[in-house]
């Protein structure tokens, strides 16, 4: 049995990359938040934060900035996990890392967005270090995540503190360079109202959807994404799954919620204590 949950542990850790890090804090640093912190609480669940990652991927793609930067300056088609691996392993530094680790890991993202430029198909500019549009990539993560921990690990976090967490990681996207951050689930609601009329779906959006979700060759891993993808789209805010023509059909949602919850108890034990 510890052989078994020792293997997956670290098949889990290799499919996010986390392995790779060194988050150890010399004495006195709790890096940008510290461990009493809902960051701390929101971030440290695998499953909730697995399936709120690729519900953050989708709703992200449904603008069309993030959407070119996407299509024109990363790897998708043959690598279709690259950017949740990303993501997760800068949310593990700047999360839980030492400040000086977070500070070079956002510089480094930075850096990267410096390159991430073009035009859209109408014409349009877009900068990937647009104020607006990293606001956008940074809401659509942070309300993807809150949604995933409320569903998956904890629906009693007290409102006061999931607006905590929400004003907590503003910190991040501020760093970034996004502006007018939103810092409350009431703030997240009215940027939602505000942005809508901006987002689209259309056949490069499908495209890169498809890729997301589709299975591997891993049949095991293939399972679990399969179940994370569900879960994912499930967490979606209706009018987002929508926009995607991806609404899952109300039979359907308790058994993917009753399947993801079961998959999100065996990543747990895997985890605990590796």
């Amino acid at each position: 049995m510890d052989r078994a949950r020792a293997t997956l542990a670290r098949r889990l850790r290799g499919l996010v990359g986390s392995g790779e890090l060194d988050l150890a804090r010399p004495p006195g640093d709790n890096g940008l938040f510290g461990p009493t912190t809902p960051a701390w609480r929101v971030h440290g669940d695998f499953s909730a934060m697995m399936i709120g990652g690729i519900s953050a991927l989708l709703l992200q793609m449904l603008h069309p900035g993030a959407l070119a930067g996407v299509w024109d300056h990363s790897n998708w088609r043959q690598d279709r996990l690259s950017r949740l691996r990303r993501t997760a392993q800068f949310i593990a530094v700047t999360t839980y890392g030492p400040t000086d680790a977070a500070e070079r890991a956002i510089a480094h993202v930075r850096m990267i967005h410096d390159r991430v430029h073009g035009t859209l198909p109408d014409g349009t500019h877009y900068n990937a270090n647009d104020p607006a549009l990293l606001t956008w990539v940074h809401v659509a993560e942070t309300d993807s995540f809150l949604r995933g921990y409320l569903r998956y690990r904890d629906a009693g976090m007290s409102g006061d503190d999931q607006d905590r967490y929400i004003a907590e990681v503003a910190i991040v996207a501020e760093r970034l360079g996004a502006r007018d951050v939103p810092r409350s689930r009431a703030d997240i609601a009215a940027y939602y109202r505000g942005v809508r009329p901006d987002l689209r779906c259309d056949h490069r959006t499908r495209e890169v959807a498809d890729a997301l979700l589709a299975p591997g060759d891993d049949r095991a891993e293939a399972a679990g994404l399969a179940m994370a993808g569900a879960a994912a789209l499930d967490l979606l805010p209706d009018w987002a799954a929508a926009l995607h023509g991806r609404t899952p059909a109300p039979i359907a949602r308790p058994a993917i919620r009753a399947g993801a919850a079961g998959m999100s108890r065996v990543l747990r034990w895997a985890l605990r204590g590796a």
